[in-house]
């Protein structure tokens, strides 16, 4: 972010939490629904998995004028995971 700040060029990254998508499978994948809900239900916050959608708003706004002014950050998208 530093190196390319002087050529107008913004650097951040999102850093979601559970998401429902393939990606957990590998490790999460042999708990059936009930299973998974309640592992999620204990160690999110928010009680739940992350969808796509409720990462693609925060990107979307990174990626805006409207953060013109904010570059070398990281924002957890993690339903609270990873404040406790």
């Amino acid at each position: 972010a530093v190196e390319y700040a002087k050529d107008g060029i913004r650097v951040n990254g999102v850093c979601p939490g559970w998401i429902e998508t393939g990606f957990n499978d590998p490790v999460l994948g042999h708990l059936d629904t009930e299973e998974l809900d309640q592992l999620v239900g204990t160690q999110v916050p928010l009680g739940r998995q992350g969808t796509p959608e409720d990462i693609a708003p925060s990107v979307v706004f990174l990626a805006s004028d409207w953060a013109r002014y904010i570059t070398g950050q990281l924002l957890p998208i993690d339903g609270g995971l990873t404040s406790m």
